[in-house]
């Protein structure tokens, strides 16, 4: 009997959330913290973005293109006729308030859009402008904090008791399957945990249980990046009298999680300004740079997606994917015929592409690999799929 297959990749750990690569990103916060000031510079549209609360009611959508120098370097390389790099969907949520998972200022609404994200742009108000009212009449970004990780964490609760307490009389009166059985032990651990004032991602979960948590799809189960709003002076200097206290709630409620630094008032700045070399010069003059890069490239990666290329004269693009898809997946990204009639994926590491500057030189040092069902897609390479197209005819896309 011939050995096992050995998988050309390692095996991804199970990931909680949605499967699939039509993701998003909901932006969350107090009113009149910046949000919607933040999601208009972010993809550079018109969203109302005025100083009273639920000025955001029905979610604003778009998506931003991910910036990233690899892209750039094919499309100059290759010259293509077309261009398209991966993109980001981002919803601007409206503000919650204290009491919103009672339904308190229209919160229920909001909570459910928070559902319909994946992941989560929590933005916390860190500047003081008499002009700009504050919900809870003065600015601590502690406070906020807290009132938001509660509404959320209350949501759930009231979710659990709905279809956690059926479970358990069910279990209790030995009614129940072994797969009822395991749902209940999971469930009864996710209501320790946020009675115990937690969110369930900051629990570790084996794959069953992460199979059984994503039925569910908890509010506290996504992602959060943490964008901190600061003045444009404060954020020039990289001070502020809120940013230890906004470390030290983060560290005690959320270890780990990623805290990003910016100024809605200086995005807003740059982007009324004319032109690219008016806004390079204003950054240079005051020895900074902006934050939104660095936003957006975290917020794609909060959500497990990364993208491989296909390039060249014709067409580069980033085809989006997620973590841990393996070569027939990513074909299918591009045609299900692809993923039906798979027959190799001729892969380079763009790093080896950049290194050796062209295909035949990478393939001349060895780095030209052919991999086959089992080889799980890394962020970045640059793909040849070669598939059967029917008939005895074998086609290709590259």
């Amino acid at each position: 009997m011939p050995p096992k297959k050995k998988d050309d990749g390692e095996k991804p750990p199970p990931l909680i959330g949605r499967v699939g690569t039509n993701l998003k990103i909901g932006i969350v916060g107090l009113p009149n913290v910046g949000k919607s000031t933040f999601f208009n510079c972010l993809t550079k549209s018109e969203a109302q973005a005025e100083n009273f609360p639920f000025c955001t009611i029905d979610p604003n959508e778009s998506r931003v293109p991910v910036p990233d120098k690899r892209f750039d370097y094919l499309c100059q390389f290759y010259e293509p006729l077309s261009k398209v790099p991966a993109y980001l969907n981002v919803v601007d949520i409206a503000g919650l308030v204290k009491g919103a998972h009672e339904g308190k200022g229209l919160g229920n609404a909001f909570l459910s859009n928070i559902s319909a994200c994946d992941a989560i742009f929590h933005v916390i108000r860190a500047f003081s402008d008499e002009e700009i009212i504050h919900v809870e009449g003065d600015v601590d970004p502690s406070r906020d904090l807290e009132i938001i990780h509660d509404e959320i964490r209350l949501k759930d609760l009231e979710y659990l008791s709905k279809h956690f307490e059926p479970l358990e009389r069910s279990v209790t009166r030995g009614g129940a399957d072994k797969k009822k059985k395991e749902e209940f032990e999971v469930l009864k651990k996710v209501q320790d945990l946020l009675n115990d004032n937690k969110w369930v991602r900051n629990s570790h979960w084996d794959p069953r249980e992460i199979e059984i948590l994503n039925q569910h799809l908890f509010l506290t189960s996504k992602p959060v990046i943490y964008l901190v709003n600061l003045s444009e002076k404060d954020y020039i200097r990289k001070k502020n009298k809120w940013l230890l206290k906004i470390k030290e709630w983060i560290d005690a409620k959320d270890h780990g999680a990623t805290v990003i630094l910016f100024s809605g008032a200086l995005e807003l700045k740059l982007l009324e300004m004319a032109t690219q070399e008016e806004r390079d010069a204003y950054l240079k003059e005051h020895e900074t740079s902006s934050a939104l890069e660095k936003i957006i490239v975290n917020g794609y990666k909060a959500l497990n997606l990364i993208y491989f290329f296909t390039a060249g004269k014709d067409e580069v693009k980033a085809w989006t994917i997620q973590v841990g898809t393996k070569a027939p997946g990513a074909a299918g990204r591009i045609h299900t015929d692809f993923e039906k009639g798979f027959i190799m994926a001729e892969v380079m590491a763009y790093d080896d592409f950049f290194e050796h500057k062209t295909e035949n030189e990478v393939k001349a040092a060895g780095k030209y690999k052919q991999k086959g069902r089992d080889y799980v897609v890394q962020d970045g390479d640059i793909i040849f799929f070669k598939f059967n197209a029917g008939a005895g005819l074998t086609g290709k896309k590259k």
